[in-house]
C-alpha cells in the first residue's frame, strides 16, 4: 500500500476514534518509533457509533507524517539516532517494535496494557514472566525473591539500611557520586561509615584486596557495581565472609554473568539495562528480609512487598512489560549473558581504543584495569572542543555525550541496547573530530 494510502486510512481512523485515551496511545504509537515506510494497513476498526463499539484485534503500523499534534503541542518526526545517553537509555529496538504493535490493544485484552487492571489475567503472566525471564538469566537460587519497587535508586539508599541495620552498623566502599550518595543516605538512617573512600583518587580505580578492613560484625557491606560518572566497574567483586553483601547494580545488571549466591542483595533502578524508567528490580535473599522490623509502613518493608509479590499498590505495569519485552530479548535475540557480556566487551574495545590511539587528544578519567564496559567518561583539551564535539556529534546523529553536569567532559554510556554500529560510528567521528581539530 502507498504511503498516501496508509496515512489516509490512519486519517480516518482517528477520526472516528471516539475513546480520548485511543486517540492518546495513537500519537504514543507515532512518538516510540519512527520508521520511513507504512507497509500495511490497520485491521479492524472504529466504525461503529461510541455506544457500539467493537474491539477488534488491531496491528499497529508505522505512521508516516511530517509534524504530528497532540492537543496543540507539535513534535517533528525525526529518524532514530544513536544515543549515548546514561539514563534514561537506549531500548532495543526490537523491544521497541514490540511495544509499538501491542500499545493500541494488548492480544487478547482489547485495551493497551497500560489500560489493564494489574491484578487481572491479562497482567498477571506479564509481571510472572518478567520474574522468570529474570530468574533464567541470572540463574537466581530458589532462596532469594525477585521484587518489582518503584523510587528509582534512591529508595533504595533509605530502604536497604533501613530494613537491614537492626541496630547495627554498615560497612560501604565509596568508589564514585552514587555510593557517595548512598553512604549520606543511610546515615540518616543509622549508623553506616566508609571502609575505603576513592575520593584521593578522583574516583578512578576500585580499592585492591589489601585496602579493604572489613567489620565481622557489620549489618551488611555495600558497594555499587558500576559508578556511571566516572565510569569505573568492579572486575572482580569483593569478598566479604559472612557479611552480606549489598550491590547498586542499576548501570550493569544484565550485562554479564554474575553468581547471585554471592549477595545478600542485588537492585537496580532499570532505565539503563533493564527497562524504562519508573521501576526498580530488586533479588533479596530470603532470609534478610526477615530483618525488617514488623512496624515499618508497608512499602518500606522487603518482606511485605514479597508477601504481596510486588502488589502491595498498584505496581508500574508499563515499565514492567517493557522489563518482560527486553528479558525476552536477551534470552531469545542475544542468547544470554555471556553473549552479552561478549558484545559489551567488544563494544567498549573499540571506544577505549579510539581515546588510547588519539595521541593525548581524548583523555579517559578510569585507570585501565577498572574501566567500566558501560560508561565511558573522556575529555578533549578543552571545554569549547567539548562543547563544539558535542555540537558536531549531535549533527551526525551521535546524540546525548555530554558528561555529567556535576563534573562535565564527555560520556558515552554504551549499554546493552546500543549496537555495535553505533560504537563504531562514534568511534570514526571520533577519529574524523581529532584529525580536524588536534
Amino acid at each position: 500500500m502507498a504511503n498516501s494510502e496508509c496515512q489516509s486510512d490512519v486519517g480516518g481512523l482517528r477520526d472516528t476514534l471516539y475513546r480520548p485515551m485511543g486517540k492518546l496511545l495513537e500519537a504514543l504509537t507515532e512518538i516510540i518509533y519512527s520508521h520511513p515506510v507504512c507497509n500495511e494497513p490497520f485491521s479492524g476498526g472504529f466504525n461503529e457509533p461510541p455506544n457500539m463499539i467493537k474491539l477488534h484485534p488491531i496491528r499497529v503500523v508505522p505512521i508516516v507524517s511530517d509534524r504530528i499534534s497532540l492537543k496543540g503541542v507539535k513534535m517533528t518526526e525525526n529518524k532514530r539516532v544513536y544515543n549515548f545517553s546514561a539514563g534514561p537509555a537506549v531500548l532495543p529496538l526490537p523491544v521497541l517494535k514490540k511495544a509499538q504493535e501491542e500499545l493500541l490493544a494488548f492480544p487478547g485484552a482489547g485495551a493497551s496494557i497500560m489500560e489493564v487492571s494489574h491484578r487481572s489475567k491479562t497482567f498477571e503472566p506479564i509481571i510472572e514472566g518478567a520474574e522468570a525471564n529474570i530468574r533464567k538469566l541470572l540463574n537466581v537460587p530458589d532462596n532469594y525473591s525477585v521484587l518489582f519497587l518503584q523510587g528509582g535508586a534512591l529508595l533504595q539508599f533509605a530502604m536497604i539500611p533501613k530494613n537491614l541495620l537492626q541496630g547495627k552498623k554498615a560497612d560501604y566502599i565509596v568508589s564514585g557520586s552514587w555510593s557517595k550518595k548512598a553512604l549520606s543516605e543511610a546515615k540518616l538512617v543509622g549508623t553506616a561509615a566508609a571502609i575505603w573512600d576513592g575520593k584521593d583518587s578522583a574516583y578512578k580505580r576500585k580499592p585492591g584486596t589489601a585496602e579493604l578492613k572489613w567489620n565481622s560484625d557489620a549489618a551488611y557491606a555495600y558497594i555499587c557495581s558500576n559508578e556511571t560518572i566516572e565510569g569505573v566497574q568492579w572486575q572482580q567483586y569483593p569478598d566479604t565472609g559472612n557479611v552480606p553483601l549489598i550491590v547498586d547494580s542499576s548501570s550493569d545488571i544484565f550485562s554479564k554473568p554474575i553468581d547471585v549466591s554471592k549477595f545478600g542483595l542485588i537492585y537496580a533502578c532499570a532505565q539503563k539495562n533493564c527497562g524504562p524508567a519508573g521501576v526498580t528490580l530488586v533479588i533479596v535473599r530470603n532470609d534478610l528480609m526477615e530483618r525488617g522490623a514488623e512496624s515499618l509502613p508497608s512499602l518500606l518493608s522487603y518482606k511485605k512487598i514479597a508477601e504481596a509479590k510486588s502488589m502491595l499498590n498498584t505496581p508500574p505495569c508499563f515499565a514492567i512489560y517493557i522489563v518482560k519485552l527486553v528479558t525476552d530479548w536477551l534470552l531469545n535475540d542475544i542468547g544470554g549473558l555471556e553473549k552479552m557480556s561478549a558484545i559489551n566487551k567488544e563494544k567498549a574495545s573499540l571506544l577505549y581504543a579510539a581515546i588510547d590511539n588519539s595521541n593525548g587528544f581524548y583523555t579517559g578519567h578510569a585507570d585501565k584495569e577498572f574501566r567500566s564496559t558501560m560508561n565511558v567518561p573522556f575529555r578533549l583539551p578543552s571545554e569549547e572542543l567539548d562543547k563544539k564535539f558535542q555540537d558536531e556529534a549531535k549533527a551526525a546523529g551521535l546524540t546525548t555525550l555530554g558528561g555529567h553536569r556535576s563534573v562535565g567532559g564527555l560520556r558515552a554510556s554504551i549499554y546493552n541496547a546500543m549496537p555495535r554500529e553505533g560504537v563504531a560510528a562514534l568511534c570514526d567521528f571520533m577519529t574524523d573530530f581529532a584529525k580536524k581539530n588536534g
